[in-house]
């Protein structure tokens, strides 16, 4: 969870416009993943929990698209549930490793994706599915913002926190 939610706040702060002079190439973001997420306040319960599994570190490493659930979206799981999660460093990793898919994905790559699953870090698949224009994981989970770029990752924000099957 920690590392989706360094990656949904560097995805926040990525997703800030950048003007460049015609002919020019887009400037390349310098904030990685964690430092991304670690700047948008709404990540600060992903980041939180991000720092506790030890993972901000795994995010500053390699290359990943990042889905990442916002505060509200953490705030939609039942307490009990959060609590748990948090006191169990093992499953605490787990779920947050769900929402890491190596590579980096930009929207125009998920969008190709319909009717597929990826793998994610935590080594379960997540089902991509595309309904009214609109990207859906899992079938109920909806990205609601893309392309928050980052120099190592790209980070999607969702609105529900995916929780692995076992």
């Amino acid at each position: 969870m920690r590392t989706a939610l360094v990656i949904l706040a560097a995805a926040a702060v990525a997703a800030t416009a950048i003007v460049a002079p015609v002919g020019a190439a887009p400037a390349q973001p310098k904030q990685d993943l964690a430092q991304v997420a670690a700047a948008a306040p709404q990540f600060s319960t992903l980041v939180t929990l991000l720092q506790k599994a030890g993972l901000v570190g795994a995010l500053k490493k390699g290359n990943y698209t990042v889905f990442a659930p916002t505060n509200a979206a953490f705030k939609k799981l039942p307490k009990s549930t959060l609590a748990a999660v948090g006191e169990d460093r093992a499953l605490l990793k787990k779920v947050l490793t769900y929402h890491v898919v190596k590579g980096k994905a930009p929207a125009s790559a998920v969008v190709r994706l319909d009717g597929k699953s990826v793998k994610t870090l935590e080594g379960q698949r997540v089902a991509i599915a595309v309904r009214g224009g609109q990207v859906y994981l899992n079938g109920t989970t909806r990205v609601t913002k893309t392309n928050v770029m980052a120099s190592n990752g790209v980070i999607h924000v969702i609105n529900r926190v995916l929780v692995p099957t076992s």
